[in-house]
């Protein structure tokens, strides 16, 4: 059975002495002293490592299953839920008002990674839970926040969002799901939505759904789109659990991953709703919500990437397989362990470089997410709201890449299902599809964000990389400024590629939308890495007293800039070439 220890010291590092959160001018960081973050991911981590880790077989092999209308979870689901509510892990980072701890969204993330690593499916429940919570926490009525958020930051209740119907996706204006409204102002909700994560389960007494419908009437499309809270149970006026509203799960989808979570059809049959936020700003609401879901996709693609890396390394370590090259390493037995090989290192080095780098990245985001809300930065907000198809987009696709090649490592025994690799390449892969697939993040970061505010944020992005670039002036850093230097030239050159040629044909910037949303992300790895590297030069030389750390730190960024950051390149070639060969063929040669 795979392992998974969760990588504390990692994020102490980044928390610490790459971002140095405790001295950022950002309310409540001064609560994140090295003592007390060191706490908190050493708690979670034994929730994550103990509890979760050995569920994550158990939930993958046995699934969720539908009897009688009654959503089951998997063996031990529902114990780990009441040790999850029980620490309070829930509403880590959700306002003290309603029963949360008000720690900084950083620390909310780095705390999610870890249990998203052990076990993504059970994790998901109460992801989702928060990200409900959100949505009617910025855009609810007071009446709304009290009689839906205490319970739903304790995970008492649970909470879900509905968007997908059986005939439109990333198309939300084709939707048929309608509200009528009602003389007491509440809606009657009837519809079908598809693929609800953590639709229906046993572990919590109410969930609330929150709807995308359309009010008789409204404007076509997109712009008649509205949001409704509709909970599984209603809610009596006392705020307990009453009589059982017109939702019902139609099926479990059978999926390719993630089988521990209850992927749900679900059927409303004049359910009782209400409006969330304003008639017909569905979307508005809805973005809270999904922007927020978006970094925590980001976040379980790099977790799954760090599980399926851990186990690729200790089988490397362990398996004996032929001899190095340069003389065996193992003289003693009949072979050498494959971790001596050139390729089996390349590929290790590929997945440490990838999760260490996009840990930092991610870390990173979340920072900046806490520096727009909690010091109301409105330059934080437009860096982030840039990043966001990034940080789900690259990370998910690069998560992806490494599961396969960390089930690689293992030869024929990752194909076969006791070894449990196939898990993390089967559960890393839906972070490419749900809450947005990475082709429309690549088309939102190219059509919509890079002009966003009149281009201010990405001009921002360039001018952080050069600042930061001629602060590090050292030959220490030569290493890693100069590689990231001409990276961040060739970003800048296809940003001006767009603006030059995706006006005259704007099939020119679609065509290179998704090799600029990779080129991006190689770029903010990169940044990741030198600041990394930085912090790791700074303690080697204070006289760190782990300085084999540092020191690893030090070869893994190196490798990043002269064997990954290239990539940049070769993506602006390609961007650079146009559409021309893209489209060329008609649509019946295919």
């Amino acid at each position: 059975m795979p392992s998974y220890t969760a990588p504390t010291k990692d994020m102490s590092f980044l928390l610490h002495e790459v971002l140095k959160a405790e001295k950022l001018e950002i309310p409540g960081y001064d609560e994140l002293e090295p003592d007390f973050t060191a706490a908190v991911l050493e708690e979670a981590g034994k929730l994550a490592n103990e509890v979760l880790t050995p569920l994550n077989v158990v939930g993958d092999q046995e699934g969720c299953r539908l009897e009688n209308g009654v959503v089951y979870t998997p063996s031990g689901f529902k114990d780990a839920f009441e040790k999850m509510k029980e620490g309070g892990w829930t509403g880590l980072d959700m306002p003290e008002e309603f029963g949360g701890q008000n720690m900084p969204v950083l620390l909310g993330t780095a705390v999610g990674e870890l249990f998203s690593g052990a076990n993504q499916a059970f994790t998901m429940y109460q992801g989702l839970t928060h990200g409900a919570a959100s949505a009617i926490l910025a855009h609810g009525t007071d009446e709304q926040k009290a009689t839906y958020l205490p319970k739903m930051v304790s995970c008492e209740w649970t909470g879900t969002m509905n968007l997908t119907e059986p005939h439109c996706g990333t198309d939300l204006g084709l939707m048929r799901t309608k509200a009528e409204p009602q003389d007491d102002g509440s809606y009657k909700v009837t519809g079908q939505k598809i693929f609800i994560s953590a639709g229906d389960h046993d572990m919590a007494d109410n969930v609330i759904h929150l709807v995308l419908a359309k009010i008789p009437g409204g404007p076509d499309g997109i712009k008649g789109v509205s949001l409704f809270i509709v909970p599984k149970f209603n809610v009596n006026e006392d705020g307990s659990v009453g009589a059982r509203n017109g939702v019902s799960v139609g099926n479990i989808e059978h999926k390719m991953g993630i089988h521990g979570n209850a992927t749900c059809v679900m059927n409303y049959d004049e359910a009782t709703g209400y409006l969330l936020g304003d008639m017909h700003k569905g979307m508005r609401a809805m973005f809270t919500m999904m922007n927020e879901a978006r970094l925590g996709v980001g976040m379980q693609g790099l977790a799954q990437a760090e599980a399926a890396y851990q186990n690729a390394v200790e089988y490397a370590k362990d398996r004996l397989q032929g001899r190095d090259v340069t003389g065996p390493k193992n003289p003693d037995g009949p072979a050498d362990p494959l971790i001596v090989h050139p390729d089996i290192r390349r590929s290790l080095m590929d997945q440490k470089s990838f999760v260490e780098g996009g840990r930092g990245f991610l870390l990173w985001g979340a920072q900046l997410i806490d520096q727009a809300h909690r010091a109301e930065d409105k330059e934080a907000d437009g860096l982030i709201s840039l990043m966001t198809p990034v940080l789900k987009g690259f990370l998910t696709d690069q998560g992806f890449d490494m599961t396969v090649l960390a089930q690689q490592i293992y030869g024929g025994h990752g194909y076969i299902e006791e070894h449990g690799m196939s898990q993390f390449v089967r559960d890393a892969r839906i972070t490419q599809i749900y809450e947005g697939a990475n082709g429309v993040q690549a088309l939102d970061l190219v059509g919509r964000k890079l002009a966003a505010d009149g281009g201010k944020p990405i001009m921002a992005f360039f001018e952080l990389i050069k600042s930061y670039c001629k602060e590090q002036n050292g030959d220490e850093m030569k290493d890693f400024i100069e590689p990231l230097k001409e990276a961040s030239k060739h970003l800048q050159a296809a940003s001006m590629y767009f603006m030059e040629n995706g006006m005259k044909n704007p099939n020119n910037a679609l065509a290179g939308s998704y090799d600029f949303m990779h080129l991006f992300g190689y770029v903010c790895l990169g940044y990741a890495w030198a600041q990394q590297a930085r912090a790791a030069l700074d303690a080697l030389a204070a006289g760190a007293t782990d300085a084999t750390f540092y020191e690893t730190k030090l070869t893994t960024a190196r490798y990043y800039m002269a064997r990954r950051l290239p990539a940049t390149g070769m993506h602006l070639a390609r961007i650079e070439s146009g559409a021309d060969t893209v489209m060329a063929l008609d649509a019946e040669q295919f």
